[in-house]
């Protein structure tokens, strides 16, 4: 097994920094901000031949209540999961009550931790460690993580004890994981429904809109089969973004849209389709990504209302009625467990394999059903078909004067391809190749002789006319 180290400390000491340090990543978000992170953050790192797994945290203060409570919690489940605790403490502000505390608290669990003193960049050493001498802690680190000063050695020193333990070791990368991305507007229950979906509480969860503020990818199993789970920032309209923060945790967002292989798109039931569910959808539409809709909060609705949501819902969402909808309540688990059928029907049609054959047939038999249109009174021409990428599946369109096939036949091919391929909860897309005119160029040269020709007879007219005339006033 691979040593686990967990950052834990005071909120803004620097523990995200050291985590993007040790990853050789940018997945923590990094700012000057007190508790940004709140949920455990999972990450590799590697020194030479030693491999090991480093946990970020969000602060602790000893003075967590409310959100910052479940914060905390989440840190001591850190904590609880490493082989060793790395705790950063602020060399510029110096010893701090909350210090003296979580050195207390980790004295009493038994856990073995470094004190790691952070920011001492500017200070000097001597004078940034010699407030916390006085804990009396066997091992004591200076280091200056937004500049790496004195990573190496931390880290070299922290895992002597597996050094010659666990060479060329890394986490096995898990092979066909299906990626799904809860995404949805603030407060809609995504990270409700990431627990609930994980059987444990994995990320924090408080009734305040932006509670997420970091994407986090979990890797789990069930039931033999691999998920990597990405908890989501919500994503609220541009004017109401102002913020740094917040635009980072929407990039991280669109990010792992991309990423994910299936979107589960998590609505309110109880406010409705809004505008910004619309954006959202276009977005992951946009991306191609296999698509899943969760309506949240669903046992908060009256029986009397439930029908008319849904047949309201179904008509504003007729152009993705591939798309599988679900009536759910992430709080008490009903009609969660139903979400993973169409989780792996969505990934299935989208990274499929499509012959060749069989696409052609489809393509002829579509346009024999119902042939393009005439351009400039000649038929457009379609002539066959062949796959062209996954999630989501590509079909490559060969024929001539493909550039003005319009829009409308374009939908019906995509339509017709999905139905016949049975593509369910993926979009599909339709790209159209014309091949190049052998005859393009022969015209133009054609016409040049034409043009020669005519010249020389001009020109042998001309010189008869002449001999014409001369003859007449000489006869």
């Amino acid at each position: 097994m691979l040593p686990v180290l967990a950052l834990v400390g005071r909120p803004n000491v620097g523990k995200s920094t050291l985590f993007n340090q040790l990853t050789r990543s940018r997945d923590a978000l990094v700012a000057n901000l007190s508790g940004l992170t709140r949920d455990r953050q999972y990450g590799q790192g590697r020194l030479d031949d030693t491999a090991f797994i480093v946990i970020d945290t969000g602060g602790i203060s000893g003075e967590e209540e409310g959100i910052s409570a479940a914060m905390a919690s989440q840190s001591m489940a850190a904590i609880s999961e490493a082989d060793v605790v790395l705790l950063l403490v602020d060399g510029r502000a110096g010893l701090h009550p909350g210090d003296e505390a979580l050195v207390t608290h980790l004295r009493t669990e038994g856990k073995p931790f470094h004190l790691v003193v952070n920011k001492i960049d500017g200070v000097g050493e001597d004078i940034a460690a010699s407030d916390f001498y006085q804990l009396g802690v066997d091992h004591l680190h200076t280091i200056a993580a937004s500049h790496n000063r004195g990573v190496r050695q931390l880290i070299s020193t922290v895992l002597t004890p597996w050094s010659e333990k666990i060479v060329e070791e890394e986490v096995p990368a898990i092979s066909g994981a299906i990626r799904v991305a809860i995404v949805g507007r603030p407060n809609v229950g995504k990270s409700t429904l990431v627990n609930r979906l994980l059987g444990e509480e994995r990320v924090v969860v408080f009734d305040q809109p932006g509670t997420t503020r970091d994407s986090v990818y979990i890797d789990y199993e069930r039931r033999g089969r691999h998920y990597t789970l990405i908890d989501t920032a919500g994503v609220r309209k541009r004017k109401n973004v102002r913020e740094a923060v917040e635009k980072f945790s929407i990039v991280k967002t669109l990010k792992a849209i991309a990423d994910a292989q299936v979107v589960i798109l998590t609505m309110d039931a109880q406010e409705g389709l809004v505008e910004q569910d619309l954006h959202l959808l276009g977005q992951c539409i946009d991306a191609g990504r296999a698509l899943v809709i969760a309506l949240n909060k669903w046992d908060g609705i009256e029986s009397d209302d439930r029908d008319w949501i849904r047949s309201e819902l179904r008509r504003r969402l007729q152009f993705i009625d591939y798309a599988d909808i679900h009536f759910i309540s992430a709080l008490h688990g009903s009609g969660v467990g139903k979400l993973y059928g169409s989780i792996h029907a969505a990934h299935d049609a989208a990274t499929r394999s499509l012959s060749t054959p069989r696409l052609t047939r489809i393509l002829e038999d579509a346009v024999a059903s119902h042939p393009p249109p005439m351009v400039n009174g000649r038929r457009i021409k379609l002539r066959y078909a062949h796959a062209g990428g996954q999630n989501p599946p590509v079909v490559v369109v060969h024929g001539t004067q493909t550039n003005a096939l319009p829009a409308s036949y374009q939908r019906y091919l995509e339509k017709t391809f999905r139905r016949e391929l049975d593509l369910h909860g993926t979009p599909i897309r339709i790209e159209l190749r014309s091949g190049d005119n052998p005859y393009a160029g022969k015209r133009n040269k054609l016409t040049q002789r034409q043009v020669q020709r005519r010249q020389r007879m001009m020109s042998h007219i001309k010189k008869s006319e002449k001999k014409a005339r001369q003859k007449k006033r000489d006869g």
